[in-house]
């Protein structure tokens, strides 16, 4: 081998290109594995018979009716994905989301349906209120009802009900719950959320079920996509006054201390790659409880989009960033790409 320095010249001692040399090594030393496992798919479930409507802003993923579910469930059991989260869209929407605890609601029917399909499948539910009220909201709502002044007067009108809304989260996860939920997840970023559905919870006999609080999610640009699958698009407004501001990184790790405090079983941080250095921090400073990673709709829907238009390499590109976001310190990736996922990872050894 030639020396570019000479023949007196040191010999080069460090040559971590060594254990580059061919995938056998790469494959046998490579730091971060992403698995099957390590994924939750999420599914959109609606009511009707037949139903498969692929979303327009999300190629490849689809609105479900109860029916298509047991094919649904068995496709991911025999891919080793272990779970899925359901977002369920309701018949009706009112000002309170009556159908998000209803015994017969488009969640309670689904949790049971996947359940009779694959009893080892774990069935996490969303429990929020946006998709369910007619306002789009994530709770209950500072306005007057024409009879009756608006019930917080010194609060600005259209104002999110901090304690109120938490009256009705805790019915939404105990319906959850008897319907055969496995894991409920909070995802209004509503203050005392855990403390509430972890006592409403042990009050029904559920004290064994697991909490995934989505204690840091931001105000995101990248949720516009998911908007149009779940129809829960806010009718007015936005969600700032609740979801985080995306330039706050002390206020997440709050937020993440104080649903750890109250009793989450696991936590969560939303959306994933633009908040890779908020996953890092969350996982070291609370390294005692799993940290979940939600890659979310805008995430796909912009690797979709360049996939389709020959600009990237979609198997390689995806498996980049569900391996980014491990890296960064996610022990599981809420991911619509879940499926594909695990056959480019079987394709690459």
């Amino acid at each position: 081998m030639s020396n570019p320095e000479g023949e007196n010249a040191s010999i080069l001692i460090g040559r971590p290109r060594r254990l580059r040399l061919n995938a056998a090594l790469r494959g046998m030393l490579r730091e971060t594995q992403v698995s099957a496992s390590d994924f939750i798919y999420p599914l959109f479930v609606v009511h009707g018979t037949g139903v498969k409507n692929e979303i327009g802003s999300m190629p490849g993923v689809f609105q479900l009716s109860i029916d298509q579910l047991e094919a649904e469930a068995r496709s991911l059991t025999a891919l080793g994905i272990p779970a899925v989260i359901l977002f369920g869209v309701p018949a009706h929407k009112d000002p309170v989301g009556l159908e998000n605890f209803a015994d017969d609601g488009i969640v309670q029917q689904a949790i049971r349906a996947l359940k009779a399909a694959a009893p080892q499948l774990l069935v996490i539910t969303d429990v929020c209120l946006c998709e369910y009220t007619d306002h789009g909201h994530c709770g209950i709502l500072n306005v007057s009802d024409g009879a009756r002044p608006r019930p917080e007067p010194n609060l600005p009108d259209g104002y999110l009900l901090n304690d109120e809304t938490l009256a009705v989260l805790t019915k939404v996860a105990v319906s959850h719950a008897r319907a055969g939920a496995d894991i409920v997840a909070p995802s209004g970023m509503i203050d005392g959320a855990v403390a509430a559905i972890r006592a409403a919870l042990d009050r029904a006999g559920f004290e064994h079920l697991a909490i995934l609080s989505y204690a840091i999610k931001y105000a995101s640009g990248f949720y516009g996509p998911f908007r149009e699958a779940a129809q829960g698009a806010p009718k007015f407004g936005d969600r700032r006054s609740h979801q985080m501001d995306p330039a706050n990184a002390r206020e997440a790790l709050r937020e993440a201390a104080l649903d750890a405090a109250e009793g989450a079983d696991l936590l969560m941080v939303k959306p994933a790659l633009p908040y890779l250095d908020i996953i890092r921090q969350t996982h070291d400073q609370i390294p005692q409880l799993p940290l979940v990673a939600y890659q979310v709709s805008g995430e796909y829907a912009m690797l979709k989009a360049a996939a389709l238009n020959g600009w990237l390499e979609e198997p390689r590109t995806v498996l980049e960033t569900l391996t980014a976001i491990k890296r960064a310190g996610a022990d599981l990736i809420i991911t619509y790409y879940a499926k594909q996922a695990v056959g480019w990872l079987a394709e690459n050894g």
